[in-house]
């Protein structure tokens, strides 16, 4: 009997981390052959070079497409998806896979599902239906189902949204987020033994920092990072471990900044392009807060009952939890919610936090939703009017 190929596409180091429970279910499963696509920031020294993690972690890739060119601007974004499509054309015609699996909301992510769907092959999208106000990424995430036969989604107000998009509810299923598996399933490393790895000492308060372009912000990318920094001076004792943002335009000059300003400050800080999944999830699971516009702030950072400072509007949209505090992009909000953050009384109140997205069951649900269901004969769709 001839294994059904399932193909994973990978551009981003969050988004490897999100699809690597998945990858290994389908690796378990005798009836599929795993293949893997990387792309985007895995190929550039800019952004860690991470496709050398996924190779470290087992996997074999399958194709290197490069296409993101050496640019900070919206043109330079367009002009790497057209190479995109051209490397996914040939790679996807080579591997002939039955099923392309793709997550999220990123442009090369999007070109990889367009130059699947023109090809006649079925594409799945995991985590569609979401909204996020204050980024490209939110018309890029519905453009992408809508190349999509099925769709995982976190949450059923997700669902609802997907089928008013007009895709069949039958091919619609709540699953959960699958970045919630790794909580389950990563041994996390303790305080100590974390400290030791990132070679620096984890003084509290803690702060977990990532920050991306807000790229349909209403300010320069650069000028509404400087209140970030400029709210972090305010706790000078403060140990902070920093990520540098994605390839998002503008995302450059934030990085050269996040370095510039990590070199200046006094206290135990670390600035990096890629923790890896493990050090990441495991600062997070010891540090006093969240803080920037990370999604991981608003799925996972609730589920290990963590406060997060969610700031300006990229995440506008999306289901928050509790221990969430949103706050506007100017210092003294942001200030003021990390100490909001980390008052006696909303310490208080977070082991009452609950997930809304889902039991940390979703890798295994789609593994079995696409080893089980029958592969499409045509791609036609029928648009499902609510």
């Amino acid at each position: 009997m001839n294994k059904r190929k399932i193909c994973i596409v990978t551009g981003s180091r969050a988004e490897y981390g999100l699809l690597y429970w998945l990858m290994k279910e389908i690796q378990a499963d005798s009836s599929l052959q795993l293949q893997l696509i990387a792309t985007g920031m895995h190929l550039s020294p800019e952004f860690g070079l991470t496709y050398s993690q996924i190779e470290d972690d087992g996997f074999v890739i399958d194709a290197k497409i490069e296409m993101l060119l050496s640019s900070d601007t919206a043109s330079g974004t367009s002009k790497s998806m057209g190479l995109g499509m051209i490397g996914f054309a040939d790679a996807l015609t080579r591997l002939a896979p039955d099923i392309v699996v793709v997550l999220g909301d990123r442009f090369e992510i999007l070109a990889a599902a367009q130059s699947a769907s023109l090809q006649g092959i079925a594409v799945a999208h995991i985590s569609g239906g979401e909204v996020t106000v204050g980024a490209v990424d939110d018309w890029i995430r519905h453009s992408i189902s809508k190349t999509a036969w099925w769709h995982f989604v976190a949450a059923e107000q997700y669902r609802r949204r997907v089928i008013q998009l007009g895709e069949s509810p039958e091919r619609v299923f709540n699953v959960g987020d699958p970045g919630l598996d790794s909580i389950r399933q990563l041994p996390l490393l303790e305080r100590a033994a974390l400290a030791s790895d990132l070679g620096i000492a984890l003084h509290r308060p803690l702060f977990l920092v990532t920050y991306h372009p807000a790229t349909l912000g209403s300010r320069p990318p650069e000028q509404e990072f400087a209140e970030v920094l400029a709210a972090l001076d305010a706790f000078p004792e403060a140990s902070i471990v920093m990520t540098k943002p994605n390839a998002d335009a503008g995302a450059r000059q934030l990085a050269a900044m996040a370095e510039d300003w990590t070199s200046r400050r006094q206290s135990p800080t670390l600035c990096v392009a890629s923790l890896g999944q493990l050090r990441y999830l495991s600062v997070m699971r010891h540090c006093d807060a969240v803080i920037g516009n990370s999604s991981s702030g608003i799925v996972e950072a609730p589920a290990l009952k963590v406060p997060t400072v969610n700031i300006g509007n990229r995440q506008a949209g999306r289901l928050l939890a509790s221990s969430i505090i949103d706050c506007q992009e100017n210092r003294e909000a942001i200030a003021g919610a990390i100490h909001a953050a980390m008052s006696p009384d909303f310490k208080k109140s977070l082991p009452g936090t609950v997930s809304l997205y889902g039991d940390s069951e979703a890798s295994r649900q789609i593994k079995q939703i696409l080893a089980n269901s029958d592969l499409p004969s045509s791609l036609a769709k029928r648009f499902h009017d609510v």
